[in-house]
């Protein structure tokens, strides 16, 4: 069977757009509601086609503004009213226009192609053309290839947290200098700490990652599930399960929170550093001190206040912007 051949039909299609209309406007009479349920019960597929253009009426709320400056989606003219597209109060020709705009949205699985590149101590969120939400950390570069029968996303540096929605039909590439991540559908977090290395960290579903050796040649693939982290890089591959507590912990950056138990100050001092985009380095007798604590990535001065507070060490601001933390006791 092709992958026509299991297209919902046409006439299918419009009646779901129609339908979900309706329902998002208001509640159904019994009349529409016994009709709804017949004409839900002439095929399997049509309770599945009409939750896909409910959750669309929902979706569409956001997307709206962009698709119109797009030029894609054309409003009639005359005043704006709150609401979804659903509860504009359009005439009954606008709404089966607006039904058949959406069947043809579907059926073309719409293209999208940009690069997204978020300044140091910035963060962005973005809601891409097939429906999956990214979250950037700061100092992230991400290159958007949105096509017919796939989904590919460059990640050159930085660090981005996925939430793919779902399409078995077109799979979910993340490349990175290091390695890819392929999905159907799922949320992950992804994070470039060298060149030649990333990590993975899985929120739900499940992931498989596949890195590449320091040839660049192709390692085996590695399926991941919620709660698993991954280390790929020049030293091999290593994987573990995060507690609960370690996985709110590395996706705590999408709050602007960095949280540390019992980490390296080398470590927990690179964290800011890459995220401010500041020279701050560590003496090597103060490097394997331990930390812990929440700690607002924004707040880079709070951070170097609160080492001196809980540590045995000094912070030396330099007139050239960099910062040194040392031991106290050192010269």
């Amino acid at each position: 069977m092709t992958p026509a051949d299991t297209r919902p039909h046409p006439a299918d299609d419009e009646q779901a757009a129609l339908w979900a209309a309706r329902l998002d406007g208001s509640a159904l009479a019994a009349a529409d509601r016994t009709a709804l349920d017949a004409w839900l019960a002439g095929d399997p597929g049509r309770r599945e086609l009409l939750s896909r253009y409910c959750q669309f009426g929902a979706d569409l709320e956001l997307q709206l503004p962009a698709l119109v400056e797009s030029g894609a989606v054309i409003m009639p003219a005359g005043p704006a009213r709150p609401g979804r597209w659903l509860r504009w109060g359009l005439p009954a020709a606008l709404a089966a226009a607006a039904a058949a705009a959406l069947v043809f949205w579907f059926g073309r699985a719409p293209n999208q192609s940009a690069e997204v590149a978020t300044a140091m101590a910035h963060r962005q969120s973005l809601t891409l053309v097939d429906g999956t939400t990214v979250d950037l950390n700061a100092g992230t570069t991400l290159r958007i290839e949105i096509a017919r029968t796939e989904r590919r996303v460059r990640l050159a540096a930085g660090e981005a947290f996925f939430a793919v929605r779902r399409d078995p039909a077109r799979p979910f590439v993340v490349e990175t200098p290091a390695g890819s991540v392929r999905v159907t559908g799922t949320r992950f977090d992804v994070r470039i700490e060298a060149p030649e290395a990333y990590e993975v960290t899985v929120a739900e579903g499940a992931v498989q990652a596949h890195p590449v050796d320091a040839a660049g040649r192709a390692a085996a693939p590695v399926s991941l599930a919620a709660g698993d982290w991954l280390s790929a890089g020049p030293q091999g591959v290593e994987v573990r399960p995060l507690s609960p507590a370690g996985l709110e912990a590395a996706l705590a950056w999408r709050q602007g929170q960095a949280v540390f138990a019992g980490v390296p100050l080398r470590d927990a001092v690179a964290r800011f550093a890459r995220y401010h985009g500041r020279g701050i380095t560590v003496s090597p007798a103060a490097a394997e001190l331990r930390i812990g604590g929440r700690f607002s990535l924004d707040d880079l001065d709070g951070f170097l206040a609160a080492l001196e507070e809980v540590l045995p060490v000094r912070v030396t601001r330099n007139l050239n912007g960099t910062v040194q933390v040392s031991l106290r006791a050192e010269p």
